[in-house]
């Protein structure tokens, strides 16, 4: 194997972590638009849940008040500490797991896009090892965990490649200039090497076939470093480009459970 189980799980750990307690320092900062009376306040976005009994809604102004709120982003970020500090274990499995669904339900969705639901699927594949050990034993229930977390995490590559691949815009190379358009740095400079229609063409098949293909490590393992390795260049690039930091913690933190599937297949 290129990497042994034992790292698989620390990355997980400490990345998952990290990537976690930065999501509530950025939840954190933001808590005044959050208040009663900001534009993000809690009276304002219920009004999108579709219709509930009354004793749900009542608990959900209960729950999502402002001192229950940064309750909330306190003890996930605690338990964010506590899984790079002592490793996962089930009561901070629960907590990070029922702390990101309180927070899409917050936020209707997510906050931010597709990285919380990659947050929940850490989550979720954390608490998936830790049942299933309580079952049968350590080893199967990492197993388990880094399993789903990795079929997950090649779902969501494999998925956006092919959709590109269904798109003309994509195929031809059109879409990649309206896409970095929009990032940090306002639009491409009219000269910018992405503008010229071969650059654009080419940088849209490495991206359709990166992502399409990204599920074939499962057959060839030794695939894994280099797909992994253009995924976290990929994502620091998006991250660079886009001011998406929060994308690049979430992915990076699931890729270690790929080169877990991909020889645990083997």
């Amino acid at each position: 194997m290129l990497m042994s189980g034992d790292l698989v799980v620390r990355w997980l750990e400490l990345l998952g972590g990290f990537s976690v307690l930065l999501q509530c320092f950025e939840y954190a900062r933001i808590t005044a638009s959050t208040d009663a009376q900001g534009v993000w306040a809690w009276q304002v976005q219920r009004a999108d849940i579709p219709d509930q009994p009354a004793w749900l809604k009542r608990s959900l102004d209960w729950l999502y008040q402002p001192v229950m709120y940064k309750l909330q982003l306190w003890v996930r970020a605690l338990a964010a500490v506590a899984l790079m500090v002592s490793g996962n274990h089930l009561a901070i499995a629960l907590l990070l797991f029922i702390g990101n669904l309180l927070l899409l339900i917050r936020w209707r969705g997510a906050f931010n896009g597709g990285s919380d639901f990659m947050t929940l699927i850490t989550a979720t594949g954390l608490l998936i090892a830790q049942v299933v050990e309580r079952l049968t034993d350590a080893q199967t229930g990492w197993s388990a965990g880094l399993g789903y977390i990795a079929i997950q995490t090649l779902s969501s590559y494999f998925v956006s490649g092919w959709v590109k691949l269904k798109r003309p815009e994509w195929r031809n190379g059109q879409a990649l200039p309206v896409f970095l358009n929009s990032g940090l740095y306002g639009p491409l400079k009219k000269d910018s090497v992405f503008r010229r229609p071969v650059v654009a063409l080419v940088c849209s098949w490495a991206f359709i076939l990166w992502e399409g293909l990204f599920v074939c490590v499962l057959l060839f393992p030794n695939w894994t470093p280099l797909f992994v390795g253009v995924a976290l260049l990929f994502h620091f690039l998006v991250f660079w480009f886009f001011g998406l930091n929060r994308f690049f913690w979430a992915w990076a933190t699931n890729l270690g459970s790929i080169f877990f599937l991909s020889h645990y297949l083997s």
